[in-house]
């Protein structure tokens, strides 16, 4: 299980699995270095009702308001710009990366080796030290750009993991195809979780 990882929240519809995520990471244990764009924090109101604030130690306080039961020192919160953020440097990478929902603008800086802000470089960080680095898109349908941009990431050793819930498990309700999605992204993460039954249980 990794002990640090880098969760950054970006302008796609689907803010829901990267909070759900953010839950379970803190409840698992897991130090979660938080990074969000803008157009997150307009999703975050428009999906969830949630006002995101630009000051990243206001955002860490809402944050932590919503899940009082996790440790509040696993969570350390970081600017768009805050380049001396240990995420920046390859000299203190996290162990993995996952980016929750991801954009298709950030998907395809991300395959071009862009750093334009902290989400990018911190990526670029995780791919060029070969740590796990977990792209969650929520677009549909894809183009072939958006293709050509997630074949060039996953051969540079990136896991693309769009956010295709089964229904096996009999969904009753929107947390649970939530979970499912994000049970998926622990999984790769090796991070334990109880969010649903395996297949065959």
């Amino acid at each position: 299980m990794p002990e640090t990882v880098c969760l950054a929240l970006t302008g796609a519809s689907g803010l829901p699995y990267g909070l759900r995520l953010l839950e379970c990471l803190l409840a698992a244990g897991c130090r979660v270095q938080l990074l969000y764009s803008q157009a997150a924090q307009v999703v975050a109101r428009q999906e969830m009702d949630l006002e995101l604030p630009s000051r990243p130690a206001e955002a860490r306080a809402a944050l932590l308001a919503r899940m009082p039961a996790v440790d509040p020192e696993k969570l350390a919160v970081f600017g768009r710009e805050e380049w001396f953020a240990p995420v920046a440097s390859g000299s203190n990478p996290p162990d993995a990366m996952v980016v929750c929902p991801c954009t298709m603008g950030t998907l395809a800086a991300i395959a071009q080796g862009l750093s334009d802000n902290l989400i990018e470089r911190a990526a670029d960080v995780v791919l060029k030290e070969g740590r796990q680095l977990i792209l969650v898109p929520r677009e549909t349908p894809f183009s072939t750009i958006h293709l050509e941009n997630m074949l060039r990431l996953a051969r540079a050793g990136a896991v693309i993991l769009p956010p295709s819930p089964g229904f096996y498990h009999h969904p009753r309700e929107i947390g649970d195809i939530v979970d499912f999605v994000v049970a998926r992204i622990l999984d790769q993460l090796r991070v334990p979780h109880e969010l649903m039954r395996r297949w065959g249980e």
